[in-house]
């Protein structure tokens, strides 16, 4: 009678553990634990739990296990190459949720968020963007040709621009280059962009590493800041990232390397 009461006692221990595992392959068990953790990282990713997708899961957890069962019965695990690519897997999810670990203790808050954005509104305050067209040719001889035509007015620019520019970007369209400031452009271009006043070209063609170029500066304007909420969630990212390499800089200066 006490060795059935301790059979009965033993199953009922036993029973809440063996409902842990929702399949084996091969006398290798697939636990309920790993379903739900599955199905919680699909849920991040946009997915639904459900019925279905549980057990869509626990079919793809199953055929994994017997591939890579056959995969370790193969020797394939023991090859150099994809132990290696094994580790570097390992590090590479170790370091995501590294970061995304600082990330939820170091959040980036809306008022960090609209900090930055004054300090960057700020920063372009009295600054100018360009609407500007040029000619991009391959020698010196040809492109002062050309500015002397237009300084003669013998020719309109858009179409000199048509018929000899090589810059594919923007021949088609006269030479237009649309606004930008005159950072956006390569040295000498830019100096001689921010020299130029409204509705004239530059003194003389000035070459860059492209060719030369014959510059007209069409129209200037001061630089219009947007608002903040068409630029929150570029300014998020740019912090975020910034906040991640210093945090990655932080533990290189800590770590004894030689």
């Amino acid at each position: 009678m006490k060795r059935i009461t301790m059979l009965v006692a033993a199953c009922v221990v036993a029973a809440p553990l063996y409902a842990q595992n929702v399949a084996t392959v091969n006398g290798k068990a697939i636990t309920q634990s790993s379903v739900d953790q599955f199905v919680k990282l699909l849920i991040t990713q946009g997915g639904t739990d459900s019925p279905q997708l549980r057990d869509q899961v626990k079919q793809e957890l199953i055929n994994r296990q017997v591939m890579v069962q056959a995969a370790e019965k193969a020797g394939i695990a023991k090859d150099p190459t994809i132990t290696t690519e094994l580790e570097l897997a390992r590090q590479g999810i170790l370091v995501r949720a590294l970061m995304a670990d600082y990330l939820k203790k170091n959040p980036i808050t809306d008022a960090a968020v609209a900090a930055e954005y004054e300090k960057l509104k700020k920063a372009e305050d009295g600054k100018f963007e360009y609407s500007v067209r040029h000619i991009l040719v391959e020698d010196e001889k040809k492109a002062n040709e050309l500015q002397d035509q237009l300084n003669k007015k013998s020719a309109k620019f858009e179409d000199l621009a048509k018929k000899n520019s090589k810059d594919p970007g923007s021949a088609e369209k006269g030479g237009d280059l649309g606004w930008a400031p005159a950072s956006n452009y390569v040295e000498p271009f830019a100096k001689a962009v921010a020299a130029t006043p409204k509705g004239k070209m530059a003194d003389k063609p000035v070459q860059s590493q492209f060719g030369w170029h014959v510059i007209e500066v069409v129209d200037v304007r001061p630089i219009e800041f947007p608002p903040l909420d068409q630029v929150k969630a570029q300014l998020e990212d740019m912090m975020r990232q910034q906040a991640l390499a210093s945090y990655q800089q932080e533990l290189r200066e800590k770590a004894v390397i030689k």
